[in-house]
């Protein structure tokens, strides 16, 4: 069960984390090393919220911090004899930040969840993605000689979702914190899979750049 909402233990970090995707961290700051002992204690919930540092750094403070993030789990938790902390976790739920509150020590944000809408799925079409993964392919082979053996993406399986199917693509082909955040702030799915094929789009041109002959 999910704790207070309106005071949720925050991580902003340097990637956007997806739904779906793991997450290993090594804590040694004070504070966040605080903030991990409040979130696995008898009275945490397991959770804090991972958000993209728009500006700045993630040791020390300060920096600009975007408004929409993804729920992390933490499904292992393993104390060091020099008080850090290895977490190994996974993304959950997506939400948006509706303010910030003062670090105390650690970070802190009223949040509210944002699921997409429950019939966001409906009738929805992963063909522009899936002829998209077909010309990145193309141009991997064509311009640096790399085969890609697999299918980049499967069939849905009966329990998948287009939205997890989406997400799970993002984090396979690597994509950059940027292309993420655009992909994690659609506000429904249909809008996730254009911002999914911009971003292959994007990466195509790039390849396809990179391959022409230099004057």
């Amino acid at each position: 069960m999910l704790g207070d909402m309106s005071a949720h233990p925050m991580f902003p970090l340097g990637m956007t984390l997806l739904p779906g995707e793991p997450l290993s961290l090594q804590v040694f700051e004070p504070r966040y090393r605080t903030m991990i002992a409040d979130c696995t204690s008898a009275d945490g919930d397991n959770t804090f919220g991972v958000v993209l540092i728009a500006r700045g750094h993630e040791v020390g403070g300060g920096e600009e911090r975007v408004d929409v993030g993804t729920l992390a789990f933490i499904e292992e938790c393993s104390p060091r004899p020099d008080g850090r902390y290895h977490l190994s976790c996974v993304g959950t739920e997506r939400f948006r930040v509706r303010s910030w509150l003062p670090d105390d020590p650690y970070p802190k944000a009223d949040i509210e969840l944002w699921p997409s809408p429950q019939t966001d799925d409906l009738n929805l079409d992963l063909q522009p993605v899936v002829h998209r993964l077909d010309s990145l392919a193309e141009a991997l082979m064509r311009i640096r000689g790399i085969a890609v053996g697999d299918r980049l993406i499967e069939p849905l399986d009966n329990d998948e979702t287009v939205e997890t199917k989406v997400y799970g693509t993002a984090v396979r082909l690597g994509l950059g914190p940027a292309d993420r955040l655009r992909i994690l702030s659609a506000p429904t799915t249909a809008e996730r899979i254009d911002a999914l094929c911009q971003a292959l789009d994007d990466l195509i041109a790039v390849i396809e750049f990179s391959g022409l002959p230099s004057n």
